[in-house]
């Protein structure tokens, strides 16, 4: 068992960032570490308040790895290696985080006061905001994936299983800083031994970026969900957003967006009320 753990065989088909991520969750259970965030949380016995209080302590991870213990233990039933599955129908307690953090507009002007234009972190910044992908997808962008004015490439979540092919327009703004700044051969982004990031030292090295900003809540994905926010502010369809962050439900734009499409409802609604003086 977990040397098909290991290799990532309980769930044949799915991309490699997954695949390792699974590995972590499941990786963890089978050597006795961090059991204590799952114990008894399916208990009918513990008081509602008190699981919740629990689930909140431990933040979202439970239902990802209540999803993928499930998946698991569905494999080794088909295999002979279990009998039953104990994750199948495990309560997923609700979780209060908002995930995250998403960058404000101060944020992203104190990052690039840090980091100007010619620099590596600004291009990091401008390729993430005005693409809304992620990390695994900013890092292998290159000018190969230019057709014309358009960002064209495929995303690299779930690119084994459900390919989505995006196709961005580049903005004038983008087309500057990416003009202005070093890149590599083959991908804009690279480190200071002039190769490609991996996604965990970019990941890495955005952090090290934001601190010495003074942004300690800022990561890279949080770049993704401001994107997602300025276009709803900008008057986009949650349609429109998915066409350009390459989610296939509007469920998580919809979470992304929140914010955003409340203030933009309530300007809509006080230009109504004043008879569109504001």
């Amino acid at each position: 068992m977990a040397w098909r753990v290991q290799n990532g065989r309980f769930r044949p088909g799915i991309d490699h960032p997954t695949a390792l991520h699974d590995h972590d969750v499941v990786g963890d259970r089978l050597d006795g570490r961090e059991i204590v965030r799952d114990e008894h949380m399916g208990d009918p016995e513990i008081p509602p308040r008190r699981r919740q209080e629990a689930q909140d302590a431990v933040g979202g991870g439970h239902i990802i790895n209540a999803k993928v213990l499930c998946q698991l233990f569905r494999f080794a039933i088909t295999y002979d290696l279990a009998d039953t599955n104990p994750a199948k129908g495990v309560e997923l307690l609700t979780s209060s985080s908002e995930g995250y953090h998403s960058w404000t507009l101060a944020e992203i002007e104190k990052f690039e006061t840090t980091h100007p234009v010619g620099t590596t972190a600004r291009l990091a910044l401008a390729l993430a905001l005005y693409t809304g992908q992620r990390r695994s997808d900013l890092v292998l962008f290159g000018r190969q994936h230019f057709q014309g004015e358009w960002l064209v490439f495929t995303q690299q979540k779930g690119k084994a299983r459900n390919p989505i092919r995006p196709e961005i327009p580049i903005i004038p703004e983008l087309r500057h800083i990416i003009d202005a700044s070093g890149t590599g051969d083959f991908t804009f982004l690279v480190n200071g031994y002039g190769r490609a990031f991996t996604n965990a030292g970019f990941g890495n090295r955005f952090r090290k970026w934001c601190d010495e900003a003074g942004l300690s809540e800022c990561s890279v994905y949080g770049l993704r969900k401001a994107a997602a926010a300025r276009l709803a502010e900008l008057g986009c369809t949650e349609f429109e957003i998915m066409a350009i962050t390459g989610h296939q439900t509007s469920k998580e734009v919809t979470r992304y967006t929140k914010g955003a499409s409340q203030k933009v409802c309530a300007q809509a609604a006080l230009r109504k009320m004043t008879g569109g003086q504001n």
